[in-house]
C-alpha cells in the first residue's frame, strides 16, 4: 500500500483527491494547502515542511501553481518521495532541469501530468494510426478565459498539452516551428495563439488555442495516406473518413473507444509506475522540457 500526499487542493487538486480516494493499492495519507477551505478525514497541513517532517510517505502529487513547482518538487525529492507533478514540470526550463537533476541524483520516480495522453480517444487514435503514413495533424483547444489562471499564459497552460500530444501521437520530433500569439483579455500573458510545426519525415502540424471562445472545443484532426480522422477529446468520439469517390461520397466509420475518465487512467498508470517502475504512457521530465522549449520559442 503506497502512502500518498496531495499538495495543492484547488480545483484540479480536488479532482486528484476524488480519483485517488477511489483507487486500490494506495492510501491518501495527508493533504497540504496554504488554506483549509473544506473538511477532509485526512490530516491536513498548511505548512509543507511540517507535513514532510511529520508524515511517513511514499509519494506526493503536486498540484500547486506552476511557479511553485520547483520549490515543492525539490523539497519532496529531498525527503525521498517519488512525485507526480501537474503539467508543466515548472515555469521555466532552468527550474525544470533542476528538478530533473535532483531526481536523477536521488534515483526517484517522477512523472508529469499530461492528462490528455490518457484520454481514451487518444489511445484509440494512436491504435488506428499504427502502420499508417501520417500527412498532417491539427489540434484545436479553445474556450472561455478561466479566471483561476493568473501565473501563466495560454502557451504554458494549454498549448503544452497539444505540443506533447503531437509528439506522443505521431512518435516524431518537431524540427521547425513558428508561433503567432496575442494578448486580448488576459492582464499579463498571451491568450490567443496559433502554432505551426514541421516534424521529421515532412509531417506538418498545427495548434489553434485561445481563451476568447465562448464555448469549449477540444479536437484532433489527422490526415493519413488512407484516411482522415477526427477525434473529439471531450466527447471521446473518433471518426474515420475514407475511400473518397468521384461522386464526392466517402465512407464514415465510427471507431471504437472505451470511454473512461482520463484522470482515473492516468493515476492507475502512476500507481503502477510506483509499484513496478513501468512508466507506460506517463510523461517524463524531458518530455515536459521539450514542450516548454517549444512553447517559449521566440523566433
Amino acid at each position: 500500500m503506497k502512502k500518498i500526499a496531495i499538495i495543492g487542493l484547488g480545483a484540479m487538486g480536488k479532482n486528484h483527491y476524488r480519483v485517488l480516494k477511489k483507487l486500490p493499492d494506495i492510501q491518501v495519507t495527508a493533504l497540504c494547502d496554504i488554506e483549509k477551505k473544506d473538511n477532509y478525514p485526512e490530516k491536513f497541513y498548511t505548512d509543507l515542511d511540517e507535513m514532510l517532517k511529520q508524515e511517513t510517505l511514499d509519494a506526493a502529487v503536486i498540484v500547486v501553481p506552476t511557479f511553485l513547482h520547483k520549490e515543492v518538487a525539490l523539497k519532496c525529492l529531498e525527503r525521498g518521495l517519488d512525485i507526480f507533478i501537474e503539467k508543466p514540470v515548472a515555469s521555466t526550463i532552468e527550474d525544470a532541469r533542476k528538478i530533473e537533476k535532483k531526481a536523477k541524483e536521488l534515483n526517484k520516480k517522477v512523472c508529469i501530468g499530461y492528462i490528455e495522453r490518457f484520454n481514451p480517444v487518444v489511445e484509440a487514435l494512436k491504435r488506428e494510426l499504427q502502420d499508417r503514413e501520417i500527412y498532417s495533424i491539427g489540434i484545436t483547444r479553445v474556450g472561455p478565459f478561466p479566471p483561476r489562471i493568473a501565473d501563466v499564459g495560454i502557451l504554458t497552460d494549454l498549448a503544452v498539452h497539444d505540443i506533447d500530444l503531437i509528439r506522443y501521437i505521431t512518435g516524431r520530433e518537431i524540427e521547425k516551428k513558428c508561433i503567432f500569439k496575442s494578448q486580448k483579455i488576459h492582464n499579463h500573458h498571451e491568450d490567443n495563439a496559433i502554432l505551426s510545426f514541421q516534424l521529421d519525415h515532412e509531417v506538418v502540424a498545427s495548434i489553434t488555442t485561445n481563451w476568447l471562445t465562448p464555448f469549449r472545443k477540444r479536437r484532433i484532426e489527422v490526415a493519413t495516406k488512407k484516411g482522415y480522422f477526427e477525434a473529439d477529446l471531450m466527447g471521446q468520439d473518433l471518426i474515420e473518413y475514407s475511400e473518397y469517390k468521384e461522386n464526392n461520397s466517402y465512407v464514415i466509420r465510427n471507431c471504437f473507444v472505451q470511454k473512461e475518465e482520463p484522470l482515473v487512467r492516468e493515476h492507475r498508470a502512476f500507481i503502477k509506475y510506483l509499484k513496478t517502475g513501468e512508466r507506460g504512457g506517463l510523461s517524463t521530465i524531458q518530455d515536459s522540457i521539450v514542450t516548454l522549449e517549444i512553447a517559449n520559442y521566440r523566433g
